[in-house]
């Protein structure tokens, strides 16, 4: 990899690479793009699908249970503000 390209990447980046580690840098995107390359190479890969996640998805989530819920005065209890019956919340829709 070029030094013009280090700073160009560099400067699309927004990164402040000084002059003493551009030459690291260049090293160092020089090795990635050579990996890179030898992927490219790979040519057993024809028919093989691309993994979206490393590890198998799975859904950790229970079933859902229906059980039994807050009667309405504890639900309102450490409410900032109700009427007795609703939480009370200040408007942000403008009326028609």
């Amino acid at each position: 990899m070029e030094r013009a390209d280090v700073e160009k990447v560099a400067r699309l980046a927004r990164l402040a690479v000084g002059p003493g580690e551009l030459q690291e840098y260049q090293q160092r995107l020089g090795a990635v793009l050579d990996y890179v390359r030898l992927l490219d190479e790979a040519d057993n890969l024809q028919g093989v699908q691309p993994l979206y996640h490393p590890l198998p998805l799975q859904n950790v989530f229970r079933e859902d249970e229906a059980g039994t819920s807050l009667v309405r005065e504890a639900a309102l209890a450490n409410a900032c503000r109700t009427d007795g019956q609703y939480f009370l919340v200040p408007r942000i829709l403008e009326e028609k």
